[in-house]
């Protein structure tokens, strides 16, 4: 089993701790970085090198759709999984547009582990990288918020 070199974004202290503990628990992943801003973000993913960036919508001093944008051109070999309480259709349209390869709601524990492995399995060109299978996740997500919508 290969390691997931994961890097975790967000403004709150207690989020990053919570998500230290919960991925912590995970064999294949290790948490190699956090930062608290869109800038420290892509500087550590730059000197870390992570598979997957674990990154909050609402960030500071540059927002994770700016972060995400700036790390496709300057670190297009990390996978951005985008999270966040915010799960309306423009939010996710807005994120996945940026570059992220997943959207889950910060509620959403056993989303976030799919979502990192399957992140992982896009960055590193696996079975999972552009297929069908990755498009029908992000499928399902824009189908949740559809159903969200409709009440």
């Amino acid at each position: 089993m290969e390691t997931i070199r994961v890097l975790l974004v967000d403004d709150e202290p207690h989020v990053l701790r919570g998500l230290r503990m919960r991925l912590g628990l995970e064999a294949d992943i290790r948490i190699v970085g956090e930062a608290a801003d869109g800038p420290a973000a892509v500087n550590l993913a730059i000197v870390l090198s992570p598979d997957v960036v674990v990154m909050d919508v609402n960030l500071r001093v540059l927002d994770g759709i700016a972060t995400t944008r700036e790390l496709s051109t300057r670190v297009p070999h990390a996978a951005v999984v985008m999270l966040s309480l915010h799960d309306d259709r423009q939010t996710v349209d807005r994120a996945l547009a940026s570059g992220a390869v997943a959207f889950v709601g910060k509620q959403m524990d056993g989303d976030l582990l799919a979502a990192i492995r399957m992140a992982a399995e896009t960055a590193k060109g696996g079975a999972l990288g552009n297929t069908t299978e990755a498009s029908s996740k992000t499928a399902y997500q824009r189908e949740r918020i559809t159903r969200k919508e409709q009440g």
